[in-house]
């Protein structure tokens, strides 16, 4: 969940760290710092200098602008805490005793406190209550005047995730970065190489980079990458071309990234399907599935894995694959996926959903579920992440870069995948559907047209009233009540999560049948109640459970069908959707949700885009 960005060449070393971390903010972090070889004037020489702060990125670079470090080689990284409260002793880079190397990190290092105690009998000195500081330390016991052969050593004595950067005051040419467990990128420029986290820290400067995968060491000079493994083997790695820019990671005239993110949703979907529907619309096209058609004949049941929004997707995904494939399917948060031995076999697909590919839940969860036998898929967003290269085939989303950590286009993009597999498999599994009363052809152009009616949606200047009149009233709440049926019951977990995250209003998604069975106690004249009731097979199900409310004094906000006019008598505020064929419903629910999360976080001045507390890539347990 932290982030990472250094450089080598002839840039101002310290401009390119900060504005890398910029790109990097969406990560979450509660400190941030930079590591810089200064130049050699004169006489004086060249010195290894770091400065960081707690909080916001902001103090460190106030601080770096009346005292710059000049220098053309540096690291520098923005923290989440996990081991060491987040002040600035505990902040990142940290460096050796003598003061001549300098590290970041990301990910745990699981057998620290063993390391530790063993380097402090031999003298060292730690300055932190970090995990990461061992490493640094063990790098500067191995160190004999070659900084990636010391790297080396160091980490055969580790037990962890990592990715690292790490430069030297002794090697002024060399950058060193690597990885096992946490993403790492590198990049080449003209005499100049970047390492990095993530993509966007380095798009304002190269568009070609190296994924380096578990076990590998990149070397970064002046003159070029070199990729080695553990064994000292020179890799031929290939060059990844990005295809979206810089620019994209920018808000282009929205307020925040959530806003944007919100409103590139058609266009998010339709880069998703794109390529995926035969042009007769007959078919489905997912050729990355073609190394598992002789296992999916035989498959007799399917576990999708995710985490918090991706979680939400695969319940979703769960009434989808049994309706039209009519294949069980079981839903599990990857945190205790990983912990109650499930039942799995060499006939069981487990499904991945993640946005960042890093989720460390997830990736566990996967390691258990390859170890039992199973079948892996994946569905994700960032191309040649950790969570894709381990599966047996993957599905990407292209919702492209995702800023705001509260996921809005990731989720309807994730949504989008999860109806093509669904209708891939039912035309494997359950070919008869489509005779009865729809044909997959119908299907697909609805689904097709799913993009133009999120943009009606976001269009319609009465929706948009009705919402910015439920945030005046209602953005004091103490809380919010979210109900919903069938494929909108996600829907609901989906709206309250939203909520909580950004505007830090407490919230609960119920199943609206649940509601008799406990929350009905909370209902009162001061509770805004969420029902997502679009004119679906469960509508009249729904108004009962809104008539309850009512009865009982509750305030309700509707989100239904337009041309619903029987709903408004019943209901505070209607928002109304154009209409759809039900099926495809939680694509256009979810929205007004997100909005409304987003304008009453906005309302009560709460940081929309890196909301306290949260992260968007969790990369740790």
């Amino acid at each position: 969940m932290c982030g990472i960005v250094g450089y080598i060449g002839k840039r101002n070393a310290q401009e390119v760290l900060i504005k890398g971390l910029r790109r990097l903010e969406y990560r979450g972090y509660d400190s941030a710092g930079v590591a810089i070889l200064s130049d050699k004037v004169g006489k004086r020489p060249s010195r290894l200098q770091i400065e960081k702060r707690a909080g916001k990125l902001g103090i460190l670079e106030n601080i770096l602008t009346q005292k710059p470090l000049a220098g053309n080689l540096g690291i520098s990284h923005v923290r989440w805490a996990t081991h060491g409260i987040p002040n600035t002793k505990n902040a990142h880079p940290h460096w050796c005793c003598a003061n001549r190397i300098a590290l970041v990190h990301n990910g745990i290092i699981e057998n620290y406190e063993e390391l530790k105690e063993s380097l402090i009998k031999e003298g060292h000195k730690f300055r932190s209550q970090t995990d990461t500081e061992v490493l640094v330390h063990l790098v500067e016991k191995f160190y004999q005047a070659n900084l990636e052969e010391a790297i080396r050593r160091a980490l055969k004595l580790v037990r962890g995730a990592y990715a690292i950067s790490v430069i030297c005051k002794d090697e002024p040419d060399k950058l060193v970065g690597a990885r096992c467990g946490s993403p790492l990128i590198a990049g080449t420029g003209e005499e100049e190489g970047f390492l990095a986290s993530d993509i966007p820290a380095l798009l304002d400067y190269t568009n070609e980079v190296t994924l380096l995968d578990e076990g590998e060491i990149a070397v970064l000079t002046p003159r070029g990458l070199e990729v080695q493994n553990l064994k000292k083997d020179i890799l031929n790695k290939e060059k990844i071309k990005i295809s979206w820019d810089a620019a994209q990671a920018e808000k282009e005239g929205f307020p925040h990234f959530m806003l944007k993110e919100i409103h590139e949703q058609p266009r998010a979907i339709t880069n998703t399907l794109m390529g995926r529907i035969s042009e007769d619309k007959e078919k489905v096209l997912l050729p990355e599935l073609k190394s598992l058609e002789k296992f999916f004949a035989s498959m007799e049941k399917i576990v999708i894995i995710s985490c918090g929004t991706a979680w939400h997707a695969g319940l979703v995904g769960k009434y989808l694959i049994e309706e039209f494939a009519r294949i069980p399917v079981e839903v599990d948060i990857a945190s205790e996926f990983r912990y109650r031995n499930p039942i799995l076999n060499d006939k069981t697909l487990v499904v991945a959903i993640t946005q960042s590919g890093e989720t460390a839940d997830t990736l566990a969860g996967l390691h258990a579920a390859k170890n039992s036998g199973a079948k892996i898929l994946s569905i994700c967003n960032v191309l040649g992440s950790s969570i894709p290269r381990e599966s047996d085939a993957v599905i990407y989303t292209h919702a492209g870069p995702e800023i705001a950590v509260a996921s809005t286009k990731a989720y309807t993009c994730q949504l989008a995948v999860l109806y093509l597999f669904a209708f891939y498999l039912a035309s494997l599994k359950n070919p008869s559907y489509f005779t009865k009363p729809h044909s997959l052809k119908d299907y697909l152009t609805n689904l097709e047209n799913i993009p133009a009616k999120i943009e009606e949606f976001l269009n319609n200047k009465d929706n948009k009233k009705v919402i910015r009149q439920c945030t005046r009233r209602y953005h004091r709440s103490f809380g919010f009540l979210y109900l919903g049926r069938s494929l909108n019951f996600p829907t609901a977990l989906e709206g309250a999560l939203k909520i909580k995250e950004i505007s830090y209003i407490h919230a609960e998604g119920y199943g609206a049948g649940e509601m008799k069975h406990g929350p009905i106690a909370l209902i009162n004249p001061h509770l805004p109640v969420v029902c997502i009731a679009p004119g679906d097979s469960v509508y009249e199900k729904m108004l009962s459970n809104i008539e309850e409310i009512k009865a009982r004094k509750g305030i309700v906000i509707s989100v239904a069908t337009e041309g619903d006019k029987f709903i408004s008598h019943h209901s505070n505020h209607v928002i109304y959707l154009p209409r759809i064929n039900p099926v495809f419903s939680p694509f256009l629910t979810v929205v007004p949700l997100q909005l409304l999360a987003y304008y009453i976080a906005a309302k009560r001045g709460c940081d929309i885009d890196r909301p306290k507390n949260l992260a968007k890539s969790v990369t740790v347990e």
